[in-house]
């Protein structure tokens, strides 16, 4: 469990997909240290309004509100963008993390199932980092309150570089994602902007319940991570907030797996 920290306090942070799983403990951790928080979603808006509210009635943390936003429609982002800059002034940090699976073989995956996945996976990352781009080169530099002009934190996949049979969308969105961020970096580091990935491994969320359910269940997972325990979504609220803050601020286009060592590949362990 992270400990109350002001590494961000004074900025605010936009975290999509943030009323549950992953994006929950990322919106947390963030609030945590501080900052000020949009708790995007785009079902479910008693959990997000929960979520928010959590953050916003301790005191160690900044401010938060639930936004709706389909992130695949430019004008939601858009709009999701100015309801957030309206009420908070800014914004400092971009966690696109909103995303999905629709699995199938490929023989039999539909079309609508690939373009699902594409669209909210990537292209949905696409749109919450423009706009954040734009926010940032406009508004200009904040020295009070952070070292680079902003951030930009895209939540990956192990399945960015570790093939995977059956999710063929989803592996392909998230290998997306590596190019998406490196040329980011490439583009605009040198206006002070800071793009970073974070790749998490198998990590406890609803997402994957039948992978950790069982005793049996969790034993095989677990012969795929090194470390020999599944992830919690904290572990990755705990790396997003130091991504975030100005301890991280030499680190730009660079990809930080949170997966216990999965990317190792431990079959290999005895000669393969």
């Amino acid at each position: 469990m992270q400990k109350p920290n002001d590494r961000l306090r004074g900025q605010t942070c936009i975290v999509t997909g943030a009323n549950s799983g992953i994006g929950e403990a990322v919106a947390t951790a963030i609030g945590l240290d501080g900052a000020n928080v949009v708790v995007n979603y785009i079902s479910n808006p008693e959990k997000a309004e929960e979520v928010a509210h959590q953050i916003s009635i301790n005191n160690k943390c900044g401010d938060a509100i639930a936004i709706k936003c389909d992130v695949s429609k430019e004008d939601q982002v858009q709009h999701m963008f100015k309801q957030t800059i309206d009420h908070f002034g800014t914004v400092d940090i971009c966690i696109p993390n909103a995303g999905l699976q629709r699995d199938a073989p490929m023989h039999e995956m539909s079309i609508e199932d690939w373009q699902l996945v594409i669209d909210v996976n990537l292209t949905g990352q696409f749109l919450c980092a423009r706009e954040a781009l734009k926010e940032f080169m406009s508004r200009g530099m904040r020295p009070e309150v952070s070292s680079s002009l902003g951030k930009i934190i895209h939540m990956s996949s192990v399945h960015q570089i570790i093939p995977w049979a059956g999710h063929v969308n989803y592996a392909a969105s998230k290998g997306g994602i590596v190019m998406l961020m490196e040329s980011i970096c490439q583009e605009y580091a040198s206006k002070k902007i800071r793009c970073n990935s974070i790749a998490p491994g198998a990590i406890k969320t609803n997402i994957n319940q039948d992978a950790w359910d069982t005793e049996e269940a969790l034993q095989k997972l677990n012969e795929l991570i090194p470390y020999k325990r599944i992830g919690i979504p904290e572990d990755i609220g705990s790396a997003a907030v130091w991504l975030a803050s100005d301890e991280s601020e030499y680190i730009n286009g660079t990809t930080i797996y949170v997966d216990g060592g999965m990317t190792c590949y431990p079959g290999f362990t005895t000669n393969g």
